[in-house]
């Protein structure tokens, strides 16, 4: 059978499509979320690969499911503080070669944090922001990130993933904003701000 060429006509044209159908979802907080949008649009709908085969970097662009956990009693947020990157991050991890990002988190989250996915009404499960990261260090790659929200109460989380971490801390929004850039993934504040604007939004 002869190829036809179209980026979205060959055996991952399913999981593309729907790459590029949560990304469409998405509304764009500020001009930089506006421009990652297109980037992450472009760079699906444009054939590369986009699913991490080889740690830490091969592809060196790949698709990463970020879950931000909420305890929604007491507004606070869960951080990582996660060895390799030796940041405060969200949890997560990177998508499986044709694995709906939804479906990263849930299997991350019972692998990090030893619960069950619970999508935020807030949200459902689709996510909230995304983001284009360069990151840091030794096999410095970039990071396409879609951040997802869930409910936990804090006190459901007993244990987590000490190879992946060496600690966690639940902090209000206010608290992360007043946290150093340095410290956090570098949009931990712009999706923060946008959280705040979805939560009071959602009442």
């Amino acid at each position: 059978m002869t190829s036809t060429g179209h980026p979205l006509a060959g055996h991952d044209a399913q999981p593309r499509a729907r790459l590029l159908e949560l990304i469409g979802a998405i509304e764009p907080w500020d001009d930089l979320e506006r421009t990652h949008l297109m980037t992450a649009t472009q760079w699906i709908a444009g054939g590369a690969p986009v699913y991490r085969v080889r740690k830490p970097d091969v592809p060196a662009m790949h698709l990463v499911s970020y879950f931000v956990v909420l305890d929604d009693t007491s507004g606070h947020l869960l951080l990582v503080a996660h060895r390799k990157a030796g940041l405060w991050l969200p949890a997560g991890g990177h998508v499986e070669p044709e694995e709906d990002p939804w479906a990263t988190v849930v299997r991350e989250c019972r692998e990090e944090l030893g619960i069950q996915a619970t999508a935020s009404p807030i949200t459902g499960e689709l996510p909230l922001f995304l983001t284009v990261t360069e990151t840091r260090g030794q096999g410095a790659h970039t990071d396409v990130s879609l951040w997802y929200l869930l409910n936990a109460d804090a006190d459901t989380i007993a244990s987590y993933d000490q190879e992946e971490f060496t600690a966690i801390r639940w902090l209000t929004a206010e608290q992360v904003l007043e946290e150093s850039d340095e410290l956090l993934d570098p949009h931990m504040h712009r999706f923060t701000h946008k959280l705040q604007h979805a939560s009071a939004h959602s009442r």
